[in-house]
């Protein structure tokens, strides 16, 4: 007679009802642990984009702010729409010689023979560079180092060098600075912001322009993308007071967007 069957002889397996319920709380279980691991994800992807575009405008803001500072006193000016400022850029400057002994500027008669540097300047100037006396505007033209026939700039010539400076125009600078001091400038420079394209880029290397343009030519170099806004304002200020220049940049990326201000004081004694 045969035998009852064992436990260990029984069939063991789940039912499709019993499949079904894992699938579903195991589906349960992993949307619930996505939440939580999604969260801090993009809190990280946000933090890590918002810190790109931070470093990105500071880098920009730091590259303007150090062109500003080097600009010619009363250079500085800006386009109505606020998206391009433009600056001439010295590279070093000293006292003239206005009394003997030694060779004097002379701001009465044609001067062929230039001037003595009161001291010594850091380096031989370049061929070309512009020597600036008494920068009064930005505009007008009358001490104004952008008008076409400047009367407080002349360029440098051959034969010059740390202690004397020879000039490729004689004829005499108009005013003289009450401090006996000249500047050299060797460019001007334009940032110009284009929301368009996104960009603000620095224009370097082109010739000295009575009119400000926002695409002045030379060499262009983008100091940062993902540019949204941009601002800048000029605040000249008085004898007493330097000037301020402003400049905000907006940036944005993926739904992130940062706003930075830099505020830089401009002496303008000239």
């Amino acid at each position: 007679m045969q035998q009852p069957s064992t436990y260990h002889d029984v069939e063991c397996g789940f039912t499709l009802v019993e499949m079904i319920v894992v699938i579903v709380i195991i589906g349960i279980l992993a949307a619930l642990g996505g939440m939580f691991i999604a969260r801090p994800i993009e809190g990280f992807l946000d933090l890590s984009r918002r810190a790109t575009l931070v470093d990105a405008a500071e880098t920009a803001l730091r590259r303007m702010q150090r062109d500003v500072r080097q600009a010619l006193p009363n250079s500085v000016r800006i386009t109505a729409d606020g998206q391009c400022l433009e600056l001439l850029h010295t590279v070093d400057g000293g006292r003239y010689r206005l009394e003997g002994p030694g060779n004097v500027l002379d701001f009465i008669t044609n001067d062929g023979d230039g001037f003595d540097v009161l001291g010594a300047l850091s380096a031989t100037p370049d061929v070309g560079d512009a020597v600036v006396i008494y920068n009064l505007a930005a505009a007008g033209t009358s001490g104004n180092a952008y008008a076409a026939a400047a009367d407080n700039r002349r360029a440098v010539a051959a034969g010059s060098d740390a202690t004397s400076i020879l000039l490729d125009d004689p004829t005499p600078f108009k005013r003289s600075s009450p401090y006996q001091r000249f500047f050299l400038v060797d460019e001007p420079v334009s940032y110009v912001c284009d929301t368009v394209a996104g960009t603000l880029t620095r224009y370097s290397g082109y010739p000295i322009n009575a009119a400000q343009s926002s695409n002045p030519g030379g060499s262009a170099a983008i100091m940062t993308r993902h540019l949204a806004a941009c601002s800048f304002d000029y605040y000249p200020g008085t004898p007493e007071r330097a000037g301020l220049v402003s400049m905000q940049l907006q940036l944005a990326e993926e739904g992130e967007t940062i706003t930075l201000l830099h505020q830089v004081h401009v002496e303008n004694g000239p």
